[in-house]
């Protein structure tokens, strides 16, 4: 079966690491065809929208969505871009489990003094701080006022959790629940609660539950001790933006939007952004690009394939090609990693 995967490339970086990643593709043996769209900050800046009016329907007929990078700030806000691209796309396909693999690759050195780390962390990607609820009245004026509203619903909090419980339960059998329930005793109360209920389900399955501080220590300190962990919106946003790092940096940091009752396409994307101080410098990193296509193949059932790539990508590591941050090129990795696909 042929899989239709839309293409966003976006800004910066974003274009080069997906041209090299759908070449990754096409020589693991996947069977996938692709079709692009330029929507991005030069869209924005040239018809007001980041993508068309029509742009979730004309989504909606492709089993995946690869997504390269967006933003450019110095053209575009962020707050523009984000909200008119990456979190719609999100939200209108339920991609409602944000999943990042921590670990790292062979010949990649992090900065800790232990590689014996392989965290999977999952961050609700719906709703929580990231809601868009709130405004601004008297804007302009020393009486300004500015309400952000973080909303959590039951129906959002317990399916993220059950997500994650039936991840753990599928690898190692623990699984780490983090709140700051003690400072915010309503939305992160409500969560601990919940955990509670379903891990009664879960008998199997070994729960603690961290404050977000906590877990980043333990993060630092303590990786090996870690599993699965589960985290809102916002602080699943930080706690994989560490996890990039002690991994070796955003260069192999992947990620997945995943709608886990496949009713609608789920999305795949590098954390690393668009980067615009080094774009057309032709130093990208497009390992994390690579590590997202996997997911995304393994996502569509194209096992094979999926474990092709990361083969290739850890022999290529292993030989030290990709692995510090702007000293081989984009073209250079992702040749090495087709010659390591041709073997």
């Amino acid at each position: 079966m042929t899989h239709r995967i839309a293409l966003i490339p976006g800004d910066g970086i974003g274009i080069p690491v997906t041209q090299a990643a759908m070449r990754v593709v096409a020589a693991s043996g996947a069977d996938v065809g692709t079709e692009t769209f330029p929507w991005s900050c030069d869209h924005y800046l040239q018809h007001g929208t980041m993508m068309p009016d029509d742009g979730i329907d004309t989504l909606r007929a492709f089993d995946a969505i690869f997504l390269g990078a967006v933003g450019w700030p110095a053209r575009v806000p962020d707050s523009v871009s984000l909200h008119g691209l990456l979190l719609p796309i999100r939200k209108a396909f339920v991609q409602y489990a944000n999943i990042r693999p921590h670990r790292l690759l062979e010949g990649v050195e992090g900065p800790l003094k232990t590689r014996d780390f392989d965290i999977l962390c999952i961050r609700e990607n719906t709703e929580g701080e990231y809601s868009g609820a709130g405004g601004r009245v008297h804007q302009g004026t020393p009486d300004e006022v500015a309400v952000e509203t973080s909303i959590f619903t039951r129906a959002g909090v317990e399916r993220i959790l059950r997500f994650g419980f039936e991840q753990a339960r599928a690898r190692r059998g623990k699984l780490a629940s983090v709140t700051k329930s003690n400072a915010q005793r309503h939305s992160m109360v409500f969560w601990d609660e919940v955990t509670d209920e379903l891990a009664a389900e879960y008998p199997d399955v070994q729960v603690s539950r961290y404050h977000i501080d906590a877990m980043c220590a333990r993060m630092v300190m303590a990786p090996e001790s870690l599993d699965v962990v589960v985290a809102s919106n916002l602080f699943g946003d930080i706690l994989t933006d560490l996890g990039a790092a002690i991994q070796g940096g955003l260069g192999f940091a992947a990620s997945a939007n995943i709608d886990p009752t496949r009713k609608n396409p789920s999305m795949f994307e590098p954390v690393h952004g668009s980067a615009p101080d080094i774009a057309e410098q032709g130093i990208a990193n497009p390992m994390a690009a690579f590590w997202s296509a996997a997911m995304m193949l393994d996502h569509l059932g194209q096992t094979d394939p999926a474990a092709r790539i990361m083969a290739a990508i850890e022999a290529t590591t292993a030989r030290g090609m990709g692995t510090h941050p702007g000293r081989d090129t984009t073209d250079a990795i992702t040749q090495a990693v087709l010659t390591q696909l041709e073997t």
